[in-house]
């Protein structure tokens, strides 16, 4: 019995202990060394090569290395197995931390401090008047985001594909919800999850909807956000600042003028770092529920994308 890493670019021998240590009667693997690929009825995936599980004839399922699965569901070979994402406590935290700081960030005008500081002014300013926020996508993430601002006070929007409740929280949903959900938002935060129904859909016209001089935060996926309307937002007006940890490719190119923007703030994919330790956990029991032919943790809805 062999379980297989299929993680390209990244070290992966701390991973690799800690499963053998969790798992000592399984072969772990690292694509694409796997000795015998007919053995592998188990594997651990991050935007795996496309024919890459297509090429393990033995496979039984799939476990995401992290909580988005997109890159997984693009695989147009992708075999008809059961796949599960990571679900860690501790990413829910960070990420709420990171937002928390970011909106703070934006409310004591650090952004206008940090600019002046270069021209070397001095301009006090009070803190910008930020009193609605709304958060798109109300998963695991975006629904403690949402909850999170609300118990500060702020009057927070959300928004999701399909109906959702959350105290203290307005909630929206469908096409026509969108946009009632950010009309009047001071903040607006993509948390959506990346489908194909989500591909490039922040895009001129939703920009053009929201009110004038709003700061958008995107900490989902670069691909929901059309980056060509993003700069014609910011370069108009409409949008005052964004705040962007992830792009449509990455790392972003050296040449791409979000870089040099002076009303964008970028960060390298770091709003929520899921904790290895709980990965091994949940990869190890996800295993073990395979190889007694029970249900995985955290399965993933293939119609829905998540």
């Amino acid at each position: 019995m062999t379980l297989a890493l299929i993680i390209p670019d990244r070290k992966l021998d701390d991973l690799q202990q800690r499963l053998a240590q969790a798992l000592p009667d399984t072969e772990i693997e690292v694509w694409p060394q796997i000795r015998n690929p007919a053995a592998v009825e188990f594997a651990v995936v991050w935007k795996q090569p496309h024919g890459s599980l297509a090429s393990l004839p033995a496979l039984q399922a799939v476990q995401c290395f992290g909580a988005g699965v997109d890159a997984i569901l693009a695989d147009p070979t992708l075999p008809a197995l059961p796949i599960a994402r990571i679900v860690d406590p501790t990413l829910t935290d960070t990420m709420v931390r990171y937002l928390d700081g970011v909106v703070s960030y934006y409310r004591l005008r650090l952004d206008v401090f940090s600019a002046q500081q270069q021209q070397k002014q001095w301009k006090p300013k009070s803190p910008r008047k930020i009193a609605h926020i709304a958060v798109l996508g109300l998963g695991e993430l975006g629904a403690a985001a949402a909850t999170h601002f609300a118990s500060l006070g702020y009057s927070v929007t959300g928004w999701a594909r399909t109906p959702k409740q959350l105290e203290h929280v307005s909630c929206f949903h469908a096409a026509e919800g969108l946009t009632k959900a950010v009309a009047d938002a001071d903040i607006i935060i993509c948390l959506l999850p990346l489908t194909p129904a989500t591909q490039q859909m922040l895009s001129e016209g939703f920009f053009s909807s929201l009110k004038p001089g709003a700061i958008f935060i995107n900490v989902a996926r670069g691909d929901i956000v059309d980056e060509t309307a993003l700069l014609a937002a910011l370069d108009n007006g409409q949008l005052q600042a964004a705040c962007l940890d992830v792009f449509c490719q990455e790392p972003l190119p050296a040449e791409h003028p979000l870089w040099s923007h002076p009303a964008v703030l970028i960060t390298p994919h770091v709003s929520a770092v899921t904790d290895v330790g709980a990965v091994v956990e949940q990869i190890a029991e996800n295993y073990r529920r395979n190889q007694r032919g029970e249900a995985l943790l955290n399965p993933v809805d293939i119609g829905r994308g998540y």
